[in-house]
């Protein structure tokens, strides 16, 4: 009787979500997905402090359970630790599986000293070491993470339209690159899609990306709409004096005066905005986001099964012009 009631309120969910296509895909995409960069734990150079897998697991059940479709990771989050997760928490579901997407590019040695890679064979050997950890056949979407270095970029892309020729990624996209950098991909092979920051607090890609995107029939999947958490409406000064030493957060410019003074305030204003609708400020600063229209779906990081609940809000919710104003002209 439980099942059979949760399939009938996931299917409402579902049916009320406005799902976009991304890019030249044929992946029809909630609003938001599900983020494992923190997943991957402490102990790397861009960690969010420790990390509790069970809890990562449980918030992957929780967003899945209410319709959302897909999750974007990375080899390197926890040096491959993220995507084992990912695989665990996959592992034994019924139904269809979400979409997993990872990354390639960001590298690693055995002192743990990260580096960019974009040479054709490093990155095949990335796609396969990705397909064993995720225990997947094929990645339906495999991304460059970085750029980096820049001579390498043709190669690096090169290589991922060779691997989306035999079949081991479905479809492959960028993320952090530039127009300039998009121009040089797209000679080579069709980009899917755009993995770039947006937020209230960091809008720079309104001015040129997202135009760009539009114009030539790039998805946009957007990454830390909450700032890491400081549009949350739960971060405070003392939270962030208390954030691990190895959370990068602690060394993040957005989260250091005089902009955490700045950023608190917006929060405050989206937390007010919230309490309008009986939602949480996260769900205002993601919608935010969402109400671009060259914007195909939001990466949502969450680390527990609370965290999920608190930004599922997002599937549905929407800002009025008025209120996207609001914030605009805080």
């Amino acid at each position: 009787m439980m099942a059979g009631k949760l399939k009938h309120t996931l299917r409402d969910i579902v049916e009320k979500m406005q799902m976009k296509r991304l890019g030249n895909s044929d992946m029809e995409l909630t609003p938001i997905g599900v983020g494992a960069w923190a997943m991957g734990g402490g102990g790397w150079a861009f960690a969010w402090g420790p990390q509790d897998d069970d809890e990562s697991i449980a918030a992957i059940h929780e967003a899945l359970d209410h319709g959302v479709n897909w999750i974007d990771t990375a080899a390197v989050y926890g040096l491959g630790h993220s995507e084992e997760v990912v695989a665990r928490a996959l592992a034994g579901r019924s139904g269809p599986r979400p979409y997993v997407f990872t990354k390639c590019e960001r590298t690693w040695n055995e002192n743990r000293e990260i580096k960019g890679v974009l040479k054709a064979d490093s990155i095949r050997k990335e796609c396969e070491t990705s397909l064993r950890r995720l225990q997947v056949e094929v990645i339906d979407l495999y991304q460059i993470h970085w750029p980096q270095p820049d001579e390498d970029v043709e190669e690096g892309w090169g290589a991922l339209a060779k691997l989306q020729e035999e079949g081991k990624v479905r479809w492959i996209g960028v993320s952090n690159f530039d127009a300039a950098q998009l121009e040089r991909c797209r000679k080579i092979a069709p980009i899917t899609s755009l993995q770039p920051p947006y937020s209230a607090i960091s809008p720079e890609i309104e001015k040129e990306m997202l135009p760009y995107c539009q114009q030539h029939g790039i998805g946009a999947i957007v990454y830390s709409p909450m700032k890491s958490g400081l549009l949350t409406g739960k971060m405070t000064r003392e939270r962030v004096a208390s954030l691990p030493q190895d959370d990068f957060r602690k060394r993040a410019p957005a989260f250091q005066e005089p902009q955490l003074s700045h950023n608190l305030k917006l929060a405050e204003l989206m937390q007010k905005i919230g309490e309008r609708h009986g939602v949480p400020a996260g769900v205002v600063a993601i919608a935010w986001v969402l109400r671009h229209p060259a914007v195909t779906a939001a990466i949502v990081g969450m680390r527990s099964a609370e965290q999920a609940r608190g930004v599922l809000g997002a599937l549905e919710f929407r800002l009025d012009a008025d209120e996207a104003a609001e914030i605009e002209t805080r």
